[in-house]
């Protein structure tokens, strides 16, 4: 493909450089009409304290606790914990066909704030650096269990993204096994660091803010874009520019950075369509008690499913759940839409 290829109007595969995957993008049809699924939007009228919800302050959780008066961000282990600590070490192979082994894990939950009616873009950037202080603390913390291998943080936001609860708060999964996006993201960074002896994302980010074609928000220490590849209509991906492989390694100055991009970027997803804008969204870094990873640079992804309006979102069925996945607008015009949107939330400006 010559780099006079018309990318804006011709249907293209991108490649993923971090899982070697294919993405078609089908520009052309951003026309098309629609008239099919239509989401109800939820009410977004929630008090500042619930008294039935097991994640505001003082109030009792599933497993009969009682959350502390906590001011800031509160953590506490799962009470219905996807992964449990003392599973027993056991496997199953029947003639290779059925195989199964056990997984270890502990999962947390972290509230990102006291207030029920407050989601990351309503909180202040001194707010968002409590949690990314808390999350640093909670990652250090569980690497020290040589048994884990690796640690997810992440965090689902909105009813149509599967979230339980909606008071504001992510999850921590800490497990026995490297997870197979890891896998895949690791072996194609080594990949890279063996021939060019760099991070792969240090070079990638360095070639994306000379472009300046998919960058939505840049500060001293972050940048925020839209991948070449991206599969969501609204993807995007916060990437250090430092070039260090997890959370452990950022300073007081990296952690304020990172709170102002979440900030400045969850704001922009909320003004877009003027809704609480619904996302799952989780750390990528190395793996733990697994020796060195020169090669792994952190970054942080955020997929969101809305496409036209805040009742129209994308659905990964048909031809994207048996060959690969398919977007419509590009990743260039997304980048564009959320860049000329203002940091400030929606909320405060109307009268």
């Amino acid at each position: 493909m010559s780099n006079s290829f018309d990318l804006d109007s011709n249907p293209h595969r991108r490649l993923n450089i971090l899982t070697g995957e294919w993405v078609l993008v089908s520009p052309h049809r951003t026309k098309r009409p629609w008239h099919g699924k239509v989401e109800d939007l939820a009410a977004d009228n929630r008090p500042e304290y619930d008294p039935k919800c097991y994640l505001c302050p003082g109030n009792d959780r599933a497993d009969g606790d009682v959350n502390p008066d906590y001011k800031e961000s509160f953590v506490f282990k799962n009470d219905f914990s996807a992964l449990l600590e003392d599973t027993p070490a056991d496997s199953l192979n029947d003639d290779d066909l059925l195989v199964a082994k056990n997984e270890r894990g502990i999962c947390k939950v972290i509230s990102f704030s006291p207030k029920h009616n407050l989601t990351l873009p309503e909180l202040t950037v001194s707010e968002i650096t409590a949690v990314v202080n808390l999350w640093q603390k909670e990652y250090n913390s569980l690497s020290e269990n040589e048994w884990i291998k690796y640690i997810q943080i992440f965090e689902n936001k909105g009813e149509i993204m599967g979230c339980s609860n909606p008071h504001p708060h992510g999850q921590i999964w800490s497990q026995s096994e490297v997870p197979m996006e890891i896998v895949k993201e690791t072996e194609r960074q080594k990949n890279y660091y063996a021939v060019h002896r760099a991070s792969m994302l240090s070079a990638y980010l360095k070639l994306e803010l000379k472009k300046n074609e998919r960058v939505v928000f840049e500060n001293e220490h972050f940048a925020v874009l839209v991948p070449f590849w991206a599969v969501w209509p609204y993807e995007t991906m916060i990437i250090s520019k430092r070039h260090v492989n997890s959370i452990k390694f950022f300073n007081m100055a990296e952690k304020q950075a990172l709170a102002e991009a979440i900030k400045a970027l969850t704001t922009k997803y909320d003004n877009l369509f003027e809704t609480s804008f619904p996302y799952s969204a989780g750390m990528h870094q190395a793996p733990v008690n697994d020796g060195d990873h020169p090669e792994w640079h952190w970054h942080m992804h955020f997929y969101p499913p809305l496409l036209r309006s805040a009742t129209v979102k994308k659905f990964m069925v048909g031809y994207e759940m048996l060959a690969n996945p398919q977007r419509d607008i590009t990743p260039e015009f997304a980048a564009n839409r959320l860049k000329e949107l203002a940091t400030e939330h929606y909320k405060t400006t109307k009268p």
